[in-house]
């Protein structure tokens, strides 16, 4: 049996707590993960005066994967960063696919399955900002490559064919005409590689609109770092909020694997904290890995969990973090024994 070999990166807040929770679901499977813990985070840069150490980016690289939870980002402190911004850049994990999948809760709209391609390395994110010499003015560059533009929308191009889904392009090239102008021509120079891809365009205001208005009308949507990032956190609160919004930063080197919401500090310790964004997105790294049955076996029970009701406050349900976590494992052994069962009977 191959063992997995994954750096977990707890950070700050509720992040070791839902990391914890995911590692146990992990442990439950029948498959050998060996796993390494690293620093990132408001907490390493209070030990290390970093946010990013070095050993971490090191770890990131050597493994075959990576768990991450939460940071907190705290402004105005002298040389501290993005420690997420900075870790998708150096590590070039230029594809953040967001999944937004209804669940069985009563919060969730029906029938919704999209997935968001965020480019992940540049536009207003990448960092390059200044206060004018009198202080009237704070500026801060936008930048969009036709490179980069080029391998998200391929990428998702490559997911849309993969799903039998629509792609729609969101940018907002009548206002921002060279920048997005730039990435909706690289789109339209793109799909004639993928004639079988049904591909339309939308801005990005529109697309705000009509994600409330009528999101199973999407599949894929590819966009750049800001509209992403804002669009993925409304489509989540469209199927049960970001305890439930799972993602991927994806390189051609590594992969890292984390949950949208953020270090929410105030729940840090009560229990309160929602584990199922974590396991979901444990259940894409093992897609990564080519677990793809005990990725499906762990969303099963996911969905089975929050059927049921045993689900945190923020579902609605009066559970603890580790109670959740314990009833996803039940279930995924009652399915993995049943189809252990099922294989011994063909």
């Amino acid at each position: 049996m191959k063992t997995h070999c994954i750096c977990l990166l707890p950070g700050d807040g509720i992040g070791p707590e839902v990391i914890g929770e995911a590692v146990r679901v992990l442990e439950a499977l029948p498959i050998s993960f060996n796993f390494e813990k690293a620093l990132i985070g408001y907490s390493a840069y209070q030990e290390t005066g970093t946010p990013l150490p070095d050993e971490t980016l090191v770890l990131i690289r050597s493994t075959d994967a990576t768990l991450f939870g939460a940071v907190t980002t705290p402004p105005q402190i002298a040389h501290y960063f993005s420690p997420v911004v900075r870790m998708r850049q150096v590590l070039d994990l230029y594809a953040n696919l967001r999944p937004c999948q209804s669940i069985p809760h009563s919060s969730s709209r029906p029938n919704v399955s999209l997935v968001i391609v965020r480019e992940n390395t540049e536009d207003l994110y990448s960092g390059i900002e200044r206060i004018e010499a009198d202080g009237s003015r704070a500026v801060s560059e936008r930048i969009i490559t036709r490179h980069a533009s080029t391998r998200i929308i391929r990428k998702a191009f490559e997911l849309a064919r993969t799903r039998h889904q629509s792609l729609t392009v969101v940018h907002k090239a009548n206002v921002l005409r060279l920048t997005c102008g730039l990435f909706r021509q690289v789109a339209m120079d793109v799909a004639h590689e993928y004639p079988d891809v049904h591909m339309k365009e939308m801005l990005v205001d529109t697309c705000a609109m009509e994600l409330i208005h009528d999101p199973t009308q999407f599949g894929v949507i590819v966009t750049t770092n800001l509209f992403g990032d804002i669009l993925s956190d409304e489509a989540a609160m469209l199927v049960g909020g970001l305890g439930v919004a799972a993602s991927a930063n994806i390189g051609d080197f590594s992969a890292v694997f984390e949950p949208i919401h953020g270090s929410a500090p105030t729940l840090a310790g009560t229990g309160k904290a929602n584990p199922l964004a974590a396991i979901l997105s444990s259940g894409m790294m093992l897609e990564y890995l080519g677990e793809y049955q005990a990725a499906e076996c762990l969303q099963k029970s996911v969905t089975l969990t929050i059927k049921n009701g045993w689900v945190t406050e923020d579902l609605g349900g009066t559970l603890t973090i580790s109670e959740v976590t314990d009833m996803v494992i039940n279930g995924i052994q009652k399915s993995w024994d049943l189809n252990s069962e099922n294989r011994n009977l063909l």
